[in-house]
């Protein structure tokens, strides 16, 4: 798992809103075996997490093989994965990633409740949003990511 991955601020786009401000389009992935919390995390974050981001696509994954897959062969500038997952976790997936593919884009865990902060900074996230989901959290966090990117090449 080894192979190149482009940074997450190369494979993103900027256009220009009417008010003259450049906006941040993004692509995420977002893994969990539960559709309801993927249902969730989308309607959350919504098109435009913030005036700056939108959010131009999702690539939905119901198992870490489909991810590992997809993150060798995309360009992702968010992963947002789900750290009640099974059988195989977000935080443990994370970590993973993190060790095993180069220019990993930022990656947003959930986790199952607020004391699992530790957990998150074990898996090497870069940001992570407690269950139940705060849906101003959770697009605070996914927009952050987003920008990361961006800031990187500027």
């Amino acid at each position: 798992m080894t192979a190149p991955h482009a940074s997450a601020a190369s494979s993103a786009a900027s256009t220009t809103a009417r008010d003259g401000s450049a906006v941040r389009q993004i692509s995420v992935l977002l893994y969990s075996d539960d559709v309801t919390t993927r249902d969730a995390v989308r309607v959350n974050v919504g098109r435009r997490p913030a005036r700056d981001v939108e959010v131009t696509s999702w690539r939905e994954c119901a198992t870490a093989a489909a991810v590992i897959e997809a993150v060798e062969n995309g360009h992702f500038d968010v992963l947002v994965l789900d750290g009640e997952a099974a059988p195989t976790g977000g935080l443990g997936l994370c970590r993973q990633l993190k060790n095993e593919i180069f220019g990993c884009p930022p990656i947003l865990v959930l986790t199952g409740r607020p004391q699992d902060g530790w957990l998150a900074t074990w898996s090497q996230a870069d940001l992570a949003v407690p269950h139940p989901l705060d849906p101003i959290a959770l697009a605070s966090a996914v927009a952050e990511l987003g920008r990361r990117g961006h800031a990187a090449t500027a």
